[in-house]
């Protein structure tokens, strides 16, 4: 005695339920893993950004201490004296 399997015929809506149902479970740990992946790009420039940015602010803040120590009121007194020239407070003029 053999039993006859009877196959079970699925419709074309459920065929297409099932194509959709594999085709999401393949394409949302895809899309997870290349946003992450985008995240990260993301992360390490603006890290590279602020590194940058910190470098500049670093340049610029030693830049304005040299513009400070030129400016000093010695260091005009010393180039005045270096060129034969006298140093008259009245004669300077602030611009700001």
């Amino acid at each position: 005695m053999t039993k006859k399997v009877k196959r079970v015929k699925l419709l074309k809506g459920e065929k297409f339920m099932y194509f959709i149902l594999v085709l999401l479970l393949i394409a949302i740990p895809v899309v997870n893993v290349y946003s992450k992946a985008l995240l990260s790009e993301t992360s390490i420039k603006l890290e590279k950004m602020t590194s940058k940015i910190e470098k500049q602010e670093s340049i610029n803040e030693s830049l304005n201490m040299q513009i400070d120590e030129l400016v000093s009121l010695e260091n005009i007194e010393q180039v005045a004296s270096e060129f034969g020239l006298s140093y008259n407070n009245d004669n300077i003029k602030t611009i700001e």
